[in-house]
């Protein structure tokens, strides 16, 4: 089996699953790339632990560096909003924390009522 499509096993196996079980994204199987773009719409209108409104993906790419640690790129950079985009070109092992600290942290997000 060729690298590349180990890679993208590797992600379904461990990443899909991880991020739909993640308040507010949804995920879908990447076709032939080291990247994933996932839905976050069902962030928009949450607020952070400290009261900021989570508005558009560019909100969401902030909170999860500030608070997860976890770097992704808003959609919008890609005319592709309300998405983020996920590398997964990393060790399982780092995949599995960053997939775990994004939940933890979507987590703490304070839906709407």
């Amino acid at each position: 089996m060729p690298s590349r499509c180990k890679g993208r096993r590797r992600f379904s196996d461990i990443g899909i699953s991880a991020l739909n079980a993640t308040p507010g994204f949804r995920c879908s199987e990447p076709e032939y790339a080291f990247y994933v773009f996932v839905n976050v719409a069902g962030l928009l209108g949450c607020r952070t632990p400290a009261g900021k409104l989570i508005e558009n993906d560019l909100d969401v790419a902030t909170y999860l560096l500030n608070e997860a640690g976890v770097g992704v790129v808003h959609g919008a950079a890609f005319g592709m909003s309300p998405y983020v985009r996920i590398a997964y070109a990393v060790d399982t092992d780092v995949l599995r924390a960053a997939c775990d600290r994004i939940r933890k942290t979507c987590e703490t997000l304070v839906r709407p009522s």
